[in-house]
Order: C-alpha cells, then sequence, then structure tokens
C-alpha cells in the first residue's frame, strides 16, 4: 500500500476533529442542529487553517443518508462518497484555473437539475477571489436566489478581492490562524499515533514555522520525519528549518550590549556555517527583543528565562526599541543585500553604531556594570543641555526670548500657533510657564500643550514642565512681533519704491498709480 502522507491522512473527518476553530464549530453546530441553512457560505482565512476541509464537513453533514445532523454517521453511502471524492453532487471547482465566465456559466447552467445522489447539491468553488468580474456577474443572481435543493460554498485566502455585492450573498466565517500551542499539541498527538519518537521543543519549533497552518505543519513533520528518520530531535529540526538555537541569539545580544564588534562578526560567521536562514534569525531576534522590552516596561515576559532577564537589564528601554526597530526594517529591506548574510551584519552593525548617548537626567539605572561606552555614531549624539536662561528681569526680554526659542522648536500647524500666541512668564531649570491671552483661549487644549512640553524637553535635552496661564491683559507675543517687523519691512519697502527715482519717472509718464498691495518682502 503507498504511503499516505500527514496531512491527508489526518484530514478532519467530522467538525469536532477541527483544531483552533471552535468558533466556526459552534455557528454550524447550532446552524445544522436547528436546521437553519444558509443558501451560500465563505470561509475565510490563510492557507492550510481548514477552509476546505469546514466545506467538505458541511456538505457531508447535510447530505448524510441519517439526516441533517452535525456529527454525520461517516459510514454511509453519501459520507463515505464525499470522503473518497466521488459523490456525484459535490463540484469541487477550482477558481484559479477556472476563471473564465464561460466556465462559470458551465457550471450555472447544471443547477436546474435536481440532486443525483444526495439531499442537495454543494458547489465548492476554492479560491473563489480568482473569479473575473464577468464571473462575479454570472454568478450573482444564482448565489442570491438559487433552488433549495443548491448550497454554495466558497473558499478564499484574500476575500478584500470579492465584489460586495457577493459578499452581501453570504454567511461568511473567518477562520484565525492557529495558535503555536495547539498546532504542537496536535502534532504531538500524531506523534503518539504514529509511533514517531520526537522531542517536545522540536514540536515547538515545527509548530512556529508553520505560522498558523496546520496543513504547513503537518507537511513539515513528514519532511522532519524523513530528515531524522524517524526520531525528531530538536538539534536536527532547527537545521532542517535553518533556525538556531537561542543561546546564539543571547550571545550576540551579549557581544551588542559589549559593544564587541569582532565577537559579533565570530557569531554571525558561526551562523552562516550553521546555513542559518537569516530571515528567520531576525524574526526570532525581534521575538527575544519583544520580551526584553515586556520584562524591562511591565515586568512581564513570554519567556521567564533568566537569561531574558539577565539581558534586560544590560539594555536600557531606550536601546531596544531602536534595536527592534532597526531589525525591522532590515527585516525588510535584507533581500536587496548582495547576500543574506551580509545584510545581516550591516543590520547589527547598525545597531553597533547607532546606539543612543546616555541620557544625563536619568539614572543608569538598567547598567549594573560600569563599562566605558565607545563614542556614539553621530547621528546619535546626544547634545549638552541647554542652560536655562534665567535672566527675565525685564518685561521687554521676555517676548523676544520665548520668539527665538520659539524659532527653535520646530512645531507646526495648531502647535505652533498656540506657542507664538503666547509669551514667556517664568522659567526655571525645570518649569516654563507661559501666558495665553484670553481672547486666545479657544486655541488651547492638552494635547497641544503636551507637543509644546515635548518640544522643550527635546530643545533643552532634560525635563521640563510646561504650564500656560490665561490673562484679561493685552501681551506681547512672537506672534504679534512677526506681524509688527512684517508691517515695518512692508512700510520700508514701499518707501523706498516710492522714492526710486525710475518708479517716479514711470508714474509720471503714464500717469500711473503704485499699487501697494503688490509689494512683497521676504521675511
Amino acid at each position: 500500500m503507498s504511503y499516505q502522507v500527514l496531512a491527508r491522512k489526518w484530514r478532519p473527518r467530522v467538525l469536532k476533529e477541527i483544531v483552533g476553530q471552535e468558533h466556526v464549530i459552534r455557528i454550524l453546530t447550532h446552524a445544522l442542529t436547528q436546521q437553519r441553512l444558509h443558501h451560500a457560505y465563505l470561509f475565510t482565512g490563510t492557507r492550510g487553517v481548514g477552509k476546505t476541509t469546514f466545506a467538505r464537513i458541511l456538505a457531508k453533514c447535510i447530505n448524510c443518508e441519517t439526516g441533517i445532523t452535525a456529527t454525520p454517521c461517516g459510514t454511509c453511502q453519501n459520507c463515505t462518497a464525499i470522503d473518497a471524492g466521488r459523490f456525484l453532487d459535490l463540484m469541487e471547482i477550482d477558481a484559479a484555473s477556472r476563471t473564465k465566465v464561460e466556465d462559470t456559466r458551465e457550471v450555472l447552467d447544471n443547477i436546474q437539475y435536481q440532486p443525483t445522489q444526495g439531499r442537495y447539491k454543494v458547489y465548492l468553488i476554492d479560491e473563489v477571489h480568482m473569479l473575473s468580474t464577468s464571473s462575479f456577474n454570472a454568478l450573482l443572481k444564482t448565489l442570491e436566489e438559487p433552488p433549495p435543493y443548491v448550497i454554495f460554498l466558497l473558499a478564499t485566502t484574500d476575500p478584500k478581492r470579492l465584489p460586495v455585492t457577493i459578499l452581501s450573498r453570504c454567511l461568511q466565517l473567518n477562520l484565525k490562524r492557529i495558535p503555536v500551542e495547539q498546532i504542537a499539541q496536535h502534532l504531538k498527538h500524531i506523534c503518539d499515533q504514529e509511533k514517531i519518537t520526537h522531542e517536545t521543543e522540536a514540536l515547538q519549533d515545527l509548530a512556529k514555522a508553520a505560522d498558523g497552518s496546520l496543513r504547513d505543519a503537518l507537511s513539515l513533520l513528514d519532511q522532519t520525519n524523513a530528515f531524522c528518520q524517524g526520531n525528531i530531535t530538536t538539534t536536527e529540526t532547527r537545521q532542517m528549518l535553518g533556525s538556531i538555537e537561542q543561546d546564539t541569539l543571547f550571545r550576540l545580544l551579549h557581544a551588542l550590549a559589549d559593544q564587541d564588534g569582532n565577537q559579533l562578526i565570530n557569531e554571525i560567521s558561526q551562523l552562516a556555517e550553521f546555513a542559518a536562514d537569516f530571515n528567520q534569525v531576525l524574526e526570532d531576534l525581534l521575538t527575544v527583543l519583544h520580551q526584553l522590552s515586556l520584562t524591562q516596561l511591565i515586568k512581564k515576559s513570554l519567556d521567564p528565562q533568566e537569561q531574558i532577564t539577565q539581558l534586560a537589564k544590560r539594555f536600557t528601554p531606550e536601546e531596544i526599541q531602536l534595536y527592534y526597530q532597526i531589525a525591522l526594517i532590515g527585516r525588510r529591506d535584507l533581500p536587496l543585500a548582495p547576500n543574506p548574510q551580509l545584510g545581516f551584519e550591516m543590520i547589527m552593525l547598525r545597531m553597533l553604531a547607532f546606539k543612543p548617548a546616555p541620557d544625563r537626567t536619568v539614572k543608569q539605572s538598567y547598567h549594573p556594570q560600569e563599562k566605558k561606552a565607545p563614542p556614539a555614531s553621530p547621528p546619535l549624539v546626544a547634545e549638552k543641555p541647554k542652560p536655562l536662561a534665567p535672566d527675565l528681569t525685564t518685561s521687554a526680554t521676555q517676548p523676544r526670548q520665548w520668539s527665538n526659542i520659539l524659532s527653535q522648536l520646530h512645531l507646526t500647524g495648531m502647535a505652533q500657533a498656540l506657542a507664538a500666541n503666547c509669551t514667556l512668564t517664568s522659567m526655571t531649570e525645570t518649569q516654563i510657564t507661559l501666558t495665553l491671552s484670553a481672547q486666545h483661549e479657544p486655541m488651547f487644549n492638552p494635547k497641544l500643550l503636551a507637543r509644546i512640553e515635548e518640544a522643550l524637553v527635546n530643545y533643552f535635552n532634560k525635563p521640563i514642565k510646561l504650564e500656560i496661564k490665561l490673562t484679561s491683559t493685552e501681551i506681547e507675543t512672537p506672534a504679534k512681533i512677526q506681524h509688527q517687523e512684517k508691517l515695518t519691512r512692508q512700510a520700508t519697502a514701499t518707501d523706498a519704491i516710492k522714492k526710486d527715482s525710475e518708479v517716479q519717472k514711470i508714474i509720471s509718464m503714464f500717469d500711473a498709480t503704485l499699487d501697494v498691495d503688490s509689494i512683497q518682502t521676504v521675511s
């Protein structure tokens, strides 16, 4: 007898055998029990999560000789015929290969005929999003009002490509990616039944590599079983997958924390010797960085290993966030590199070069071991904190001082407008107080205050508390200063043009007048 692959051998035959889709099982079970069937079902989800499996089981549920049921017998003539793929009233159509409108019309022409073998004629259209626009138009009317003995079962991995007219005629059932733990448990069950010796961690790796697809997981299990000759070990599984030991990631991160470029390159070279998939290495690195951030900021980790706890103490939260972003962008750009190893090296060297300079105002609680850090890369060198000017003895200096500061804050939009209509009242090393005229009160809101405060913190490179007070008196603001300066420039320019001898000649010769409004100055 020929070997049957695990993905086919362990394909579910009844609803309760389907893994990880309890919400869809519940919907269909209730519908079948109450015999409240929809004329068109749309199953959506990524590959290998059970779309066509659900459709075939549903076809069996409504055509079982024992009656419409959520638990078909599996032994009657109709059930066995559906399982064997020879049930005459179950038409499976691959929309990817039959996209033309002529193919759709051929199917629709046969709908008028009564079922030959079962209770219902079932049309299972797989990858339905591949149909042409003309095919969808031909299908619309029949899909909305099919004969009472016809049920459509549509499956797609890309529901966004379906016309809304199709979606509105179907009962949509969204299948989710199957969690890693559920896939791993199912793989263990299969290994136990198939007498395949295995290590639990190896099955975890296969479940992660499947990316939510149980069918992919079973295919990988078949492949791993052949590779490991019936004894699935973690080492050989990772070798086959091109993945790496987590300890290797930890060594990479420790080298990064030590700012040891040589060690970093050596670790990457060892990865290359084991033919590691560097895209997968980046994905694993992102996972570890996420765990480090959880450990640091909310004292929680998906992986309670001591290594994670120790590493979390070697980086600041800012460093983790920066490295995560570099790895994320690097994963996107990795295919553009001359080869994956060089691309990965540049990503790690970028992390090494762009290490943020330490914040002088915050205690370095994440660095228990004091080490001399190398010079920071120019793009991320922290500027020396700018001193807050204490000289506010005269009210005349305040608007000008605030105007000078405001010009360097790089604010935009409403935040810039609000700040420009304020004047500086007081300034200390930790707090700045602005005054806003009551007539401009509608401009104020807490979000704009937070934006201005953030800009001040970045400018002075130290914590600053901003307060804005209202006043009913007239105040001098940067906006007024700017407006007055504009008027002064305009008046000066107008006067200069009027006194120009050439302009006076033209006015005299042509009895012309000077259009003052057309005179523009450059600020």
